[in-house]
């Protein structure tokens, strides 16, 4: 854990912070596929920005490395495995649907689901970080006791 008397050190504030801006990169994405087609049909202008495949390239742009700084940090720590597998399959669904052209006639349910994961992933290894002292306050007055 980076953890020393209840406290994030600073190397994991950066990480949790690098995972709630991944995480929030990965909403962008979310956003853009689900709720930009709704307001392009009621808005003629919005609909060349949700037609526009650049933008969807730009966001996994942006996505990719701030995930990847993370995913590389958490590779040490034990127990990662899991926030590895998933976030590294959401970034590889996001890159299949924004830069295989093969993939373009499923390009949204694949982004939707690369997204859910990565977004998950950053979330869960976020919440991980803070760590059970984090959850139960610097107190800990309702932390469980153990048998």
């Amino acid at each position: 854990m980076n953890q020393a008397n209840g406290r994030l050190r600073p190397h994991g504030a950066r990480t949790a912070r690098l995972d709630l801006c991944a995480a929030g990169l990965s909403t962008l994405c979310l956003i853009h596929c689900l709720a930009l087609p709704l307001v392009a049909s009621l808005l003629p202008l919005a609909a060349q920005a949700v037609e526009s495949h650049l933008l969807h390239q730009v966001l996994v742009v942006l996505a990719v490395p701030v995930s990847l700084r993370v995913v590389w940090k958490a590779l040490p720590g034990g127990g990662n495995g899991p926030f590895i597998g998933v976030a590294s399959t959401g970034l590889a669904l996001l890159v299949t649907a924004a830069f295989v052209e093969a993939a373009s006639a499923y390009e949204q349910p694949i982004t939707v689901a690369g997204g859910m994961l990565l977004g998950s992933a950053h979330l869960w290894h976020w919440v991980r970080q803070r760590g059970r002292s984090q959850i139960y306050g610097p107190a800990g007055a309702d932390r469980p006791q153990p048998d």
